[in-house]
């Protein structure tokens, strides 16, 4: 009996694996409120990303934020990217309890800042 009882012990002080509820947007947005955000449940291993990245064009400066799921690898990971003309620097930042990747990451200047230059940038050309 106590051959039976152990292994079932054991089974139950194991913990449950519970996927993880993050928020994702359905676009980067060049604001943290206009993210358009929704629950995802994470693949299994996976943490809540929130992700700030700056790009800038000679004067024009531009400011995206993404919220995802994302490989405990890119935690904490700061890098640069070149695309679409535009020289990125992102920050990501991750936590790992359901949706915990939901408050507005707090920018160093105003978005309205950003999203005047890029409209008056649009009106120069």
């Amino acid at each position: 009996m106590w051959k039976l009882v152990c292994p079932l012990l054991l089974l139950c002080l194991l913990p449950a694996v519970v996927p993880l509820f993050c928020y994702t947007c359905v676009f980067p947005a060049i604001s943290p409120l206009d993210c358009i955000r929704y629950p995802l449940k994470c693949p299994p291993g996976q943490l809540c990303l929130s992700s700030r990245a700056v790009g800038e064009n000679g004067h024009f400066r531009v400011v995206l934020y993404e919220k995802s799921c994302v490989l405990p690898s890119l935690c904490g990971v700061t890098g640069q990217k070149y695309t679409m003309g535009f020289n990125f620097t992102f920050t990501n930042e991750c936590c790992n309890t359901h949706l915990c990747n939901g408050a507005a990451t707090p920018a160093t200047h105003s978005w309205t800042g950003s999203l005047l230059t890029l409209l008056l940038s649009y009106s120069v050309w």
